[in-house]
């Protein structure tokens, strides 16, 4: 079976790969010539642990390919996965229009029936839209049909999310689809569930928008934790016993990111105000996500007034560990208004500098170590929680810092070993530790 996959971000990519992986024969499709000249050479344009060396293991077994030439391969693919970005627009409704110009370019040059498999995260009814545009736009007399086939992929752990998924959901409209995606995953060896279209669709956001709850009500009872004096570690360590609840999505900090949970939020939020309903959970979630990121720079605010001048190490720019992913980062919104109170920024991250170097133009210096980071800090800010920062000994940041005031968003430290050595430290639900004499 010839299997075409459209685009080459983390779904598309990591999708392809791992179909081929299990024995299909898939070319990955993109416009982005540089993109796919990085691939064809091995070289993964996202970073993902362990996805190079599948790339290019696959790429030499001729199990896999990469190319610009989408009319070729959507005339001779049996099943095309389309995963193409659908970004927020700014009503925070989600933008189809890359998911159709993918479906005109399909109409345009099948030429054999063809199950049109959609992978991108899009509003519940768009399967339906898509299936009837493209027999719409149909060129040739083929028979086309599409499928629902959402993606539960964590940055950082794509691989292991594909091979090993929790579930497969497949959304379809008669049999011969159901049969068709069943035969593909097949070797995977993971549940199947099997629903119709709109059903699939909505499965998708259901789970990330209570996955992005979860964090928002974990972050609302850490920020009460502090008042009462309770410690929000303990408090979730005390609640993941309890199997209905688990210990999943319990990590206090600044709030979700990346390029799921604030999307599909604020994607839902707007498709249920349009049918004239409004999921007032989802709305607090938004709400509590917002605010949650500037929690360690009100913190820093109070502790010393202005900013001005202060020399401020950041330790952490994408938005969770093992990923180059800066989409949502606290760290960019914080580091903003850092500058914007006269601050001076010296920033660490194991594979992100670079991304955020490309992305954003902003006047602040680069190191690849955290303990150079340090160096002559009056304070310094967590945003993610890297090994390398939390295995960092406490006592570099008294050797390094002129004054080791540490704002730690990511809850990297036991304050068991905080109160032992002279630094003082803020972190979230917790209490403040203050040593600095």
């Amino acid at each position: 079976m010839k299997i075409a996959v459209s685009g080459t971000g983390y779904v598309g990519l990591v999708t392809g790969v791992c179909l081929a992986e299990v024995g299909h024969s898939v070319t990955c499709v993109d416009i982005d010539e540089n993109k796919i000249n990085l691939l064809k050479k091995g070289i993964s344009p996202i970073y993902e642990p362990g996805l190079d060396e599948m790339i290019i293991r696959n790429f030499k077994e001729k199990k896999l390919d990469f190319t610009t030439d989408f009319k070729n391969v959507y005339k001779n693919s049996n099943v095309i996965f389309v995963a193409v970005s659908t970004p927020e627009r700014e009503d925070g409704s989600a933008n189809l229009d890359y998911v159709f110009q993918v479906s005109r370019e399909i109409a345009e040059n099948v030429e054999s029936d063809c199950l049109v498999v959609i992978k991108s995260t899009v509003p519940i009814g768009t399967n339906d839209r898509i299936e009837e545009f493209l027999k719409e736009t149909l060129v040739n007399t083929v028979k086309i049909e599409v499928a629902s086939n959402p993606e539960f992929l964590s940055q950082g752990t794509a691989i292991v999310n594909t091979m090993k998924a929790s579930r497969i959901i497949i959304g379809v409209e008669s049999k011969n689809a159901e049969n068709t995606l069943r035969n593909i995953y097949d070797k995977f060896n993971v549940p199947i569930v099997c629903t119709n279209r709109r059903s699939a669709e909505m499965i998708k956001y259901a789970s990330n928008d209570f996955l992005a709850l979860k964090i928002s009500f974990i972050n609302e009872m850490a920020n009460f934790c502090e008042i009462v004096k309770a410690d929000i570690v303990d408090v979730t360590k005390g609640m993941s016993y309890d199997k209905r609840i688990g210990d999943k999505f319990l990590n206090a900090g600044l709030g979700y990111g990346g390029s799921c949970f604030p999307k599909d939020t604020k994607a839902l939020h707007w498709l249920a105000n349009d049918h004239g309903y409004e999921i007032k959970t989802i709305k607090a979630a938004i709400e509590v996500n917002e605010n949650q990121k500037f929690k360690m720079f009100r913190k820093a605010k109070q502790r010393f007034g202005s900013l001005k001048g202060k020399k401020i190490a950041v330790l952490g720019l994408t938005f969770k560990p093992e990923t180059d992913d800066l989409r949502e980062a606290p760290s960019i919104p914080n580091i903003k208004r850092l500058l914007e109170d006269g601050a001076e920024i010296v920033a660490f991250d194991p594979v992100g500098i670079n991304n955020f170097k490309k992305k954003y133009d902003i006047d602040i210096s680069y190191v690849y170590n955290p303990e150079e980071a340090l160096k002559g800090a009056d304070m310094v800010f967590i945003f993610t929680e890297w090994k390398e920062i939390k295995s960092l000994n406490l006592e570099k940041y008294i050797e390094l810092m002129k004054t080791p005031v540490i704002f730690d968003g990511r809850n990297c430290y036991n304050l068991e070993e905080i109160r032992r050595v002279k630094v003082d430290y803020y972190s979230v639900g917790r209490e403040e530790v203050l040593n600095i004499k």
